[in-house]
């Protein structure tokens, strides 16, 4: 078997062989929504090929920024179009082009690589970890009251700003200028680049099907946040995300939504946990959580790099004693926080926490707190209160949160 790049003039062959991996038949986008495998970079793919040349199986990574703790930039490789075709698995392809996949991304210096999981079993053994995590949040309409806020807190304080109903066809530009400001301040979120907005690639609002958008603006006029919405069966009204710079944003376009006439129930697709919406429900049994689920998963390639590329909150020590065995690695690093800034160098000294790189990969973004891991089993905390030092340590300035689709 043969593991080799692709080129624009494979696209037909990779997504006819993804999609024979899951059973379907690639079909014609509608109603404007473009293909998703249109923003596919194909000098970024790879396909597995048998003896006699044929295709049997393929991955491939986008080109992303993602936002680190401290609202740090960095690239990572966005996998995706992961398939093998079902008379060849179980036969070594797919760990086969994920090890050539790795270390391609290695060879092109990064040093962190994400993906949207579909199936948790799989990733693991890869290195792969789950970061981010979203729910499902649906308040029946007659029950969408928002209670008044108590005085003196900073949600009583005087709203400014407007709400305008817009056609998606008609505020392509506000919605991604708006999401680029908010995926720049928000731990674990993507970047969304131009070409994606431009071909409609991925599902709505990014895709050009037809929505309707409660676009914020602030006092001047400037497009703050949004949320984009359609109306289906049972008149069950759907948001597929809401984007909101500040809390007061999402509360405007929340009160919009739910003030919707002709509504049975609305439903937020993607609201992250322990998101304030629900507390602010005048009936707090109105808003029921459903879907709770991982997201984002993180791999980390190079480990001192990736833990000095981030941002910190608390000073502090740690030795991690890590280990790959997906690539056959094993490191002990002393990492060390002042100021906001971490050093990250490889020790002989007695470790404080041993944990496998999906288990880092988890921890990374702030997500999941080290403690709970070393709860489940996952990670070992080798003296007392290593645990609560490595909690204090990887938490951020706000959960990580991620909404875009890949």
């Amino acid at each position: 078997m043969e593991i080799r790049p692709t080129t624009d003039q494979d696209l037909d062959v990779f997504v006819d062989t993804l999609h024979a991996a899951f059973g379907r038949f690639p079909e014609t986008p509608k109603d404007g929504a473009g293909a998703w495998w249109s923003a596919l970079e194909m000098d970024r793919s790879l396909l597995a090929m048998t003896a006699d040349g044929r295709p049997v199986g393929t991955t491939g990574a986008y080109s992303f920024e993602l936002t680190l703790p401290g609202e740090i930039l960095v690239p990572a490789a966005g996998v995706t179009g992961v398939g093998v075709l079902p008379s060849h698995r179980r036969q070594g392809v797919l760990s086969a082009m994920m090890r050539h996949q790795l270390a391609e991304l290695r060879a092109r210096g990064e040093f962190l690589s994400v993906l949207l999981a579909s199936e948790a079993l799989i990733y693991r053994r890869f290195g792969y970890g789950p970061a981010t995590y979203t729910q499902r949040l649906t308040v029946p309409r007659r029950q969408g009251a928002l209670a008044r806020p108590r005085a003196g807190t900073t949600a009583d304080a005087p709203t400014t700003g407007s709400v305008e109903v817009l056609r998606r066809a008609e505020c392509g530009e506000i919605l991604e200028a708006v999401y680029d400001r908010y995926r720049r301040a928000q731990p674990g979120a993507l970047s969304r680049p131009h070409r994606w907005w431009a071909l409609g690639a991925g599902q709505p609002p990014v895709s050009q099907a037809p929505r309707y958008v409660a676009v914020h603006r602030d006092a001047d006029g400037v497009p703050d946040g949004y949320a984009s919405y359609s109306l289906g069966e049972s008149e069950t009204l759907t948001v597929d995300e809401t984007i909101a710079l500040d809390d007061d944003v999402f509360t405007a376009l929340a009160r919009c939504v739910l003030g919707h006439d002709l509504v049975a129930q609305v439903v937020f697709k993607h609201v992250p946990p322990q998101h304030p919406l629900r507390w602010q429900l005048a009936d707090f049994r109105a808003g029921q959580v459903s879907g709770d689920t991982d997201w984002l998963w993180v791999r980390l390639l190079d480990v001192p790099r990736a833990l000095t590329s981030r941002g910190w909150f608390t000073d502090g020590e740690l030795v991690l004693d890590v280990d790959d065995p997906f690539l056959g690695e094993h490191g002990r690093y002393l990492l060390t926080v002042r100021d906001g800034k971490a050093d990250c160098a490889a020790t002989d000294r007695e470790p404080d926490l041993s944990l496998d790189v999906s288990d880092l990969g988890s921890v990374y973004l702030g997500g999941t707190a080290p403690s709970t891991l070393v709860r489940a089993g996952h990670i070992r905390a080798n003296r007392p209160g290593a645990a609560a030092v490595a909690d204090a340590l990887f938490r951020a300035e706000r959960p990580p949160h991620c909404l875009h689709w890949f």
